[in-house]
């Protein structure tokens, strides 16, 4: 059976990674997705490297299972095609700054008044309203204002760059597809579309979770190495003889009793449950003294079949071969379009019923425009 979109059907404006991330869900759920895409304005995500078989791996891995059409917005008889499409395409989603689709003549209130049940999800840095609606930003903008770069990486540091982006996708992305998901249950009770208006920003202030709450309704401000989970205790990562990374984990008490008796370091399991910063720095020293004696294929052994929260900080390339995500079916072959298969990440919701499921990498521009 196919995935549980299937009677979805979404016209996607949007580029590079927010918008396509959210679409990639919704097509590996079994939505029809149709990308419009202006012929002589290019994706970043359609050249930037690296390539497999002439085509980027980023947009083989964002636009897969959608259909492409080449389409310049500006141009006369566009805006025709739009109206034309948005009678059955009955979700938008799309990624410009306010008011740009308003001045191409596709707008919320213009689409809405050839489908009154449209539902219309806007993702911008900033959101519709606000004195930064209009400013241009990138993700590590978007966590810095929203607080939560102050309280990760080190004291000395500063927060770090990180690998992943985070506003982007557990912010613009995934709240996204949750917003649209809720807009169509509403619409299936009572009818009615409605405007969707996701902020990166917001979602990434959102995901302070408890340190947020800590802040606001508590009166603590939570910095760097400060706390539990964010380097103030053994909760860390730590480096070992091969210059590879440990995570430690081991908060409970029954975890900490055995990571100690597995370091051979009895005497710190009381350090373990203190809340004492100094007692904390004593246990982070004596771990760190440990770990770096053997090497990180070592310590894999030695915790292989012990619960206690420790495991190896893997490359990518080591997760995609680790047994569990193996297990998960969390790297799929894809097909190319010529019955050959490109490796990418698998979907992470695993339905019983409709498993999700995908056709194909990202096609090249304009592909879909004989079928429209």
């Amino acid at each position: 059976m196919a995935g549980p979109l299937t009677s979805m059907k979404i016209l996607d404006f949007s580029t590079l990674l927010p918008g396509p991330y959210a679409t990639m869900l919704l097509a590996d759920m079994g939505a029809e997705v149709l990308r419009v895409e202006a012929p002589d304005r290019v994706d970043l995500t359609r050249v930037m490297p690296p390539h497999d078989a002439g085509v980027s791996t980023a947009h083989g891995f964002l636009n897969r299972g959608k259909q492409s059409l080449a389409l310049n917005l500006k141009k006369e008889g566009s805006k025709e095609k739009i109206l034309e499409l948005v009678r059955d395409y009955d979700i938008v989603i799309e990624q410009f700054r306010p008011g740009v689709m308003d001045r191409l003549g596709i707008g919320y209130e213009t689409l809405k008044a050839v489908n009154p049940g449209l539902i219309y999800c806007a993702i911008t840095g900033y959101g519709q309203t606000g004195p930064y609606k209009d400013r241009a930003g990138h993700d590590i903008n978007y966590l810095s204002l929203a607080g939560v770069s102050s309280h990760c990486g080190r004291a000395e540091s500063g927060p770090p760059p990180m690998g992943i982006q985070i506003a982007d996708v557990a912010g613009g992305s995934h709240h996204a597809v949750m917003g649209i998901l809720a807009a169509v249950i509403h619409r299936q009770q009572t009818g009615e579309g409605q405007f969707v208006d996701i902020s990166m920003t917001d979602a990434a202030f959102a995901l302070n979770g408890m340190a947020g709450a800590a802040c606001l309704a508590g009166g603590q401000e939570q910095r760097p190495e400060t706390s539990l989970l964010n380097g103030g205790s053994f909760y860390d990562y730590y480096q070992t003889q091969d210059k590879r990374w440990l995570s430690v984990g081991s908060l409970e008490p029954q975890f900490s009793a055995r990571l100690c008796d597995l370091l051979e370091l009895p005497e710190m399991k009381s350090l373990a449950l203190s809340q004492n910063p100094e007692h904390q720095k004593a246990l982070k020293a004596a771990l760190s003294e440990k770990i770096k004696q053997k090497t990180l294929a070592q310590w894999q052994e030695i915790f292989a079949d012990v619960d206690a929260c420790v495991e190896p900080v893997l490359t990518i390339a080591e997760a995609a071969e680790h047994p569990q995500l193996k297990a998960r079916d969390m790297v799929i072959g894809v097909d190319r379009g010529d019955g050959t298969l490109q490796r990418q990440i698998g979907f992470p919701i695993k339905f019983e019923k409709t498993p999700a499921a995908t056709t194909r990498i990202g096609q090249p521009i304009g592909e879909g425009n004989q079928k429209t």
